[in-house]
């Protein structure tokens, strides 16, 4: 059975390995390391979730969460979502799908439904207008997974190199 719960610190160790599996995977992807840059490591990533301050966001920023995912009582996905101020837009925040993670071996058991649909609740509990999810060029998948969820694409960036 699939079960989603708030990250502790003591799950540092295995929130690093689930973060270090999803960056190897989204590096070998079209579109990948734009997205992750060849240097981001779990570590870094790790740093910037887990640095939280007295108002429970991350230090200096906005409200920020990460939710491990659980089969059969084992932790095998990670989910990661924080609020933000739009430049554009005054009043209530939005949030961002950050990382959505499920090992390869526990795909098709709801266990990435279950966290999506705990970031989606954690940021409507934060009072999120809206809410922002990435899916990389030709990841049909996450693609079809986020229109389930009731995502829409709003913005596809296209990109030319000149070199």
């Amino acid at each position: 059975m699939e079960a989603v719960r708030l990250a502790q610190e003591a799950d540092q160790p295995i929130v690093a390995a689930l973060l270090a599996q999803a960056l190897r995977t989204a590096r070998t992807m079209r579109g990948g390391p734009a997205l992750v840059g060849s240097s981001t490591s779990p570590d870094d990533l790790l740093e910037r979730w887990t640095a939280v301050d007295a108002a429970g966001g991350p230090s200096g920023g906005d409200p920020a969460v990460i939710f491990l995912g659980e089969f059969h009582q084992a932790v095998v996905g990670l989910g990661a979502a924080q609020t933000f101020r739009r430049q554009e837009a005054a009043g209530a925040p939005s949030g961002r799908i950050e990382c959505c993670w499920v090992e390869e071996e526990a795909r098709g058991v709801g266990v990435g439904t279950a966290l999506m649909e705990a970031m989606v609740s954690w940021c409507a509990a934060q009072g999120c207008a809206d809410l922002d999810a990435l899916a990389l060029p030709g990841d049909r998948s996450t693609k079809q997974r986020l229109e389930a969820a009731g995502f829409t694409a709003r913005l596809l960036t296209l990109n030319r190199r000149l070199d």
